[in-house]
């Protein structure tokens, strides 16, 4: 399964994958899930936000158990992030009907749509759609970077945007959702263990920051004249450096737009995208907060303008802390594993679905803690032993 999923959506030049939704890559891993689902006997369906579902049993009996992850990918990304978590759903179903498992609950796989937020700059778009946390109207007026809106890419890959909404029904059948991902640090590789059970994931959210200031040449307008937006970017980049180290936090500008964008030219508008995550909902308002009272500083004594807008933000996720437990003392009954529990600074479909179902995760260790990168790395072995901790936590919950 490995190998065929590999090359999908992979460039050449960075070896670093672009798989954004409603793409022709997205088309490729869509497809290869449901020849994963057929190829095993389970139903395979698509539901009205674009999700994934193959099923073992009827979900209509209700109380199922899930599990699974997504396929898109950031920009360039590696390729354990998502994909791992889907790859080991099928692997472990595997297991169990090798361990001759018998069902009392039905048991789903999904691959949940637009995950990474790479093209229309919202993460979690199919799980927040189907846990009613995206509306109807916001997802509508969802764009990519060349102008089109979901609803325009889900018609050009062949699906219809009119269902998109929540999804209650859906929801209301799950009785416990496992995630299963790539840690995206390196805890578990500082305390040498193999799988991880998560405990919280860090509130975090993405503001988009709009510096407008004067368009000039470069080679014949005065230092003093210039009302340059990219002094005013540079020196709030540096501000978030500084106030997520104060506060035990983080904060990145991954992202940046330039307008004229010329070599030769004093740009009118620079657009930075903020990304900041902390252990509590303080010390997040707190690095924000100084990010933006510094960045109006520095626009003021450029004589730039700005504004700022949230794009979307995600309260602190306190797993089920029962089936968080639960999976403790399952995993707990193996003499050959020790599982910690820790938390996470990075965003989840798990998390999204919390509020309307119990979820938990389970992390497989990475040596380096790189993610989101083509360098992204788990050893065989230990995505192995994530293969059977799950299949052990599927068992427990869906089997007799």
């Amino acid at each position: 399964m490995w190998a065929e999923l590999l090359p999908v959506g992979r460039s050449s030049a960075s070896g670093g994958y672009r798989r954004y939704a409603w793409t022709g890559a997205d088309a490729d891993c869509r497809a290869w899930f449901r020849e994963q689902a057929e190829a095993r006997g389970l139903a395979h369906e698509t539901d009205r936000n674009g999700n994934q579902w193959a099923w073992l049993g009827d979900p209509a009996a209700g109380n199922a158990v899930v599990t699974g992850s997504h396929l898109d990918s950031v920009p360039d990304g590696g390729a354990f992030d998502g994909p791992l978590g889907v790859v080991s759903a099928f692997a472990a179903l595997d297991e169990l009907r090798g361990r001759g498992a018998r069902f009392t609950r039905p048991l789903g796989i999904v691959n949940f749509g637009d995950e990474e937020g790479a093209r229309f700059g919202l993460a979690c778009v199919g799980s927040r759609l189907t846990a009613g946390a995206l509306t109807v109207e916001q997802a509508h007026r969802l764009t990519d970077g060349d102008g089109v809106t979901l609803p325009r890419a889900m018609e050009a890959a062949g699906y219809d945007p009119d269902t998109l909404g929540p999804d209650p029904e859906r929801l209301a059948r799950i009785g416990a959702f496992v995630e299963l991902h790539v840690e995206q640090g390196r805890a578990l590789d500082l305390s040498g263990d193999r799988i991880g059970i998560a405990s919280a994931i860090w509130p975090h959210g993405r503001w988009r920051f709009d510096f407008r200031g004067e368009a000039n040449h470069a080679g014949t307008t005065r230092l003093a004249d210039r009302h340059d937006p990219m002094l005013s970017y540079a020196e709030t980049v540096l501000a978030a450096r500084r106030e997520a180290e104060l506060a035990g936090a983080v904060a990145t500008f991954g992202k940046i737009g330039v307008e004229p964008n010329g070599v030769n030219a004093i740009p009118s508008l620079v657009r930075g995208w903020l990304d900041s995550r902390a252990a509590d909902q303080t010390s997040l308002d707190t690095v924000v907060t100084g990010i933006e009272k510094a960045a109006r500083e520095h626009a003021a004594a450029q004589g730039v303008d700005l504004d700022v807008v949230r794009e979307s933000f995600t309260p602190v996720v306190e797993f089920d802390h029962a089936l968080r437990d639960e999976l403790a003392r399952i995993l707990g009954t193996r003499t050959d594993l020790r599982v910690p529990v820790l938390g996470t600074g990075a965003g989840h479909d798990a998390g999204i679905l919390s509020d309307r179902i119990p979820t938990a995760m389970l992390f497989v260790r990475n040596p380096t803690g790189v993610s989101h990168s083509p360098a992204e790395y788990a050893a065989e072995d230990d995505c192995v032993a994530g293969v059977t901790a799950l299949a052990d936590v599927l068992e427990g919950l869906a089997c007799t």
